[in-house]
Parts: C-alpha cells; structure tokens; sequence
C-alpha cells in the first residue's frame, strides 16, 4: 500500500429538493385546492475515522465528492425525500484544512469520530404551504436551497505515543524492528526509509505506538534532503527517542543538528521530552561510548543510553525511560476511549483493565 499524508479535494453538499405546485382534482369534491408537498433535503457531507486506515492514498484517484439531491415535492401533499449522506471514512489523525491551509475545521483525533462538515440545503416549501383564507389558490413554490461547496486540504498526522527521530543511517529502522512488530526496510545507505513507519511495542505490560521518519539533515527545514514534512507524524507523540551513530564523524554535532530541525519546524517539538541514546554499541568499546555520552551531557543532554538495535543490549532501560513519560494507559490499551493528557479516560476516571 502507498504512503499518502496530504490530499486536496472537493466537496458538496446536496441541494434541497424543489417544492411542487399542484391543486387537487377528485370526483365529487367540489372545491379542490392546493396540495403540492415540500422538496426534500440535501444530503451532508459527513466525514468519520475509521479504524485500519494510515494512508489517504485513496484520495489520489478521487478527489470530488457530491452529495446527493433532496427528492422533488409532489401532489397529494407528497413530501420529497431527504438525501442520503455522503459519509467520507478518513484514518484517525487525520485533519481537515481550509484551502489557503491557514485554518485547521476539523482534528480526528479517536476512533469513530464523527462530523459534519457541511450541512445539505432545506427542501423547498410547496405551494400547499402558502395556502390561507386570503390566497386560496397559491402557486408559489420554493426552488429548494442550494448545497454548500468548498475545496478542503486532508493532512494526516499519524497517532504514536514516542517519535523516531535522529539522522540518517543512525539505524532507526533497525531499532524499530527490534523493539516492535514493524517490518521496516534496513539498508546500508541514506534515507533507507522514506516514510513514516509505526510499530507497537510490548514492553513490562504496557503496549504503546512507536513511530519512525525519514532522517533529517541540516536544512531540512528549508528542503534539504526529505526535508521536515514528515515531522507532522511526530507532533503528538510525548516523548521524542534521538538515535545518535556512535561511528558518526560527530555525535554531539548530530544532536545539534537534529534538535536545530525540530525548532526550525516548530510546533512546539523542541519542548517535548527526547531521550538521547547512542546506537551501535555493538561496533565501538565501552570507553569510547561513556566518553561520547560525557560529550552529550556537556552539550546539553539530560541522560544518555547506550543501546545496539541489532543485538538488544541497552534497550530494556530506554524503553523503561519511555515507559515513565507516557499516560496511566495509552490509546492502543484503551482504543475505544478519548483520554487526555493525563491519561484519564472521558468519563473522569483512570482508565483500570476491571
């Protein structure tokens, strides 16, 4: 399956149907009168998220949608039929934007959301409704009103709980693999991966999403390399794990360089919590990494792990890092709840397995 995060498309909703003119003319009823019935209402356009969706690819090959026509008005007071909806299934994480991309209408942000985006036209009124005792005979009759339209922008952003991130070839897609269910592509080149991958990890009871992105390079923000479209999918994530290549020329240059990429992007990225870990221990002795890690902790960073994607060794501890910055329970352990920051689930209560 195909990789797609943005989209533009076009939307509308149903007119309304016409009102009818119509008079009643039956055997033995002397005086007939008007009996046109009112048009029925347009259909809306309505978008839901829908579970086992992480692509709008399928928004490349149909970018218009209508929604239907209310039903005509008719005699013997017969009332038009309202339109069915047009329901739009979208991933979770998904967000609707204004064409200029200035404002953001709509965040999907749980499973079976569901919104209206823009309401179908009213029905019109047949001339049986404008009957009275001064106008016995109407033939007014309303048009119906007409369907709303606009050109909206889709961007998704996926849904994780600790972002990937670190500079090329610093073996993220290794590490992923190790630590998760993913099947991400390992290769001895740059920019092996070229979008976003998620993985669920199991780790001492807890099951979180653990997304990886392209790498980044000075000057992403400007277009350099993949450049930093990519960061999207990592903007809600609560924790931010900073793979550094102990055999890079430099690694606190590699930390300077991605941690100048996220506030360049902004978002507010630079202020979510990073664990620094250094990859591939597995090819450099003990020394060499606590002198490294002395360097980080010099430039700035908090703590350093020291971790090996292709064996294991160090991981257990990062990931028992990661475990105390995420919420009581995360969407993966409750999928059917909203939970906020706080890991509370909608109704007010910790979320609890009894």
């Amino acid at each position: 399956m195909h990789f797609l995060d943005q989209a533009k498309i076009f939307l509308k909703s149903g007119p309304g149907g016409p009102g009818a003119v119509s008079f009643r003319r039956e055997k033995y009823i002397e005086y007939g009168g008007p009996d046109g019935g009112n048009g029925g209402k347009g259909g809306d356009v309505v978008l839901v998220a829908v579970p086992g969706l992480n692509t709008l690819i399928d928004f490349r090959y149909a970018q218009h949608f209508k929604a239907k026509r209310g039903g005509h008005g008719m005699g013997r007071d017969r009332y038009g039929a309202g339109a069915k909806d047009l329901v739009i299934e979208v991933p979770v994480g998904t967000q609707v934007l204004s064409e200029d991309k200035e404002e953001v209408l709509i965040d999907f942000t749980h499973e079976g959301q569901r919104e209206v985006l823009l309401q179908g036209g009213m029905g019109g009124r047949g001339n049986a409704s404008y009957k009275s005792s001064t106008n016995r005979a109407p033939r007014q009759h309303q048009p119906g009103e007409p369907g709303e339209e606009m050109w909206v922008w889709l961007r998704l952003k996926l849904l994780a709980d600790v972002g990937l991130v670190g500079l090329p070839n610093a073996g993220k897609s290794t590490f992923i693999n190790a630590v998760s269910n993913a099947r991400a592509k390992v290769g001895d080149y740059a920019f092996t991966t070229l979008i976003p991958k998620l993985g669920v990890v199991h780790h001492k009871g807890r099951e979180f999403v653990l997304a990886d992105i392209p790498g980044l390079i000075e000057g992403a923000a400007e277009g350099a390399g993949i450049g930093d479209r990519f960061l999207g999918h990592i903007e809600r994530c609560r924790v931010l794990i900073h793979l550094i290549d102990i055999n890079g020329e430099d690694p606190v240059e590699a930390m300077r360089v991605v941690e100048g990429e996220l506030e360049a992007y902004g978002e507010a990225l630079e202020d979510k919590p990073r664990l620094i870990a250094l990859n591939k221990m597995d090819l450099a002795d003990n020394e060499l990494g606590e002198a490294f890690a002395e360097e980080l902790k010099a430039a700035g960073a908090d703590e350093v792990y020291a971790v090996s994607g292709a064996t294991g060794a160090g991981i257990e501890a990062l990931m028992d890092a990661v475990l105390g910055h995420l919420p009581e329970c995360t969407m993966t352990e409750q999928p059917s709840a909203q939970i906020d920051d706080d890991g509370v689930v909608e109704d007010g209560k910790p979320w609890s397995p009894i």
